[in-house]
């Protein structure tokens, strides 16, 4: 288990019987993104990625009453096939936010075979932390890593 780096930060980590390209491909392909990004019964409506360092994404989630929510963000790096960062602080083409409240930190290393996924979630203060994991953290974004590892291990 990969632990928090500090009282800012929500981890989740896990160990996907795939390639790390195929992990990958399911963050940055938006017909993949769509299958499997939003916890049940919520569903992703649509997926805009520029994967590209300075790229912008939209990810629009839809609850199953129709209540959209987008997730816009900007692509900080990207390193195919091992890393993603990228941050709500900036909605496109380094726009700022109205409120900045994560950036993503996305590792997909070999181990054994398979890929050791980790989701760093680094948030501007702890409120923001304690707010996202009141939000449901643990609980929605392992159910999305679980939909992640489904798809690409093709269960």
């Amino acid at each position: 288990m990969t632990a928090p780096a500090n009282d800012r930060e929500l981890v989740i980590s896990r160990l996907i019987n795939a390639s790390p390209e195929k992990v990958y491909a399911a963050w940055t392909t938006p017909g993949l993104l769509v299958q499997w990004f939003a916890p049940k019964p919520w569903t992703t409506a649509r997926a805009e990625l520029d994967v590209r360092t300075g790229g912008s994404s939209l990810v629009v989630m839809r609850s199953p009453e129709g209540e959209e929510m987008p997730c816009p963000g900007v692509y900080l790096e990207v390193v195919p096939g091992k890393k993603i960062v990228s941050t709500d602080a900036y909605l496109r083409t380094w726009e700022p936010s109205g409120k900045p409240f994560m950036t993503l930190i996305l590792t997909f290393e070999p181990e054994d075979g398979k890929t050791r996924y980790t989701a760093r979630v680094l948030h501007w203060t702890v409120a923001d932390r304690v707010q996202h994991e009141q939000m449901g953290f643990h609980e929605g974004w392992g159910q999305c890593t679980e939909q992640l590892a489904a798809l690409v291990e093709g269960r």
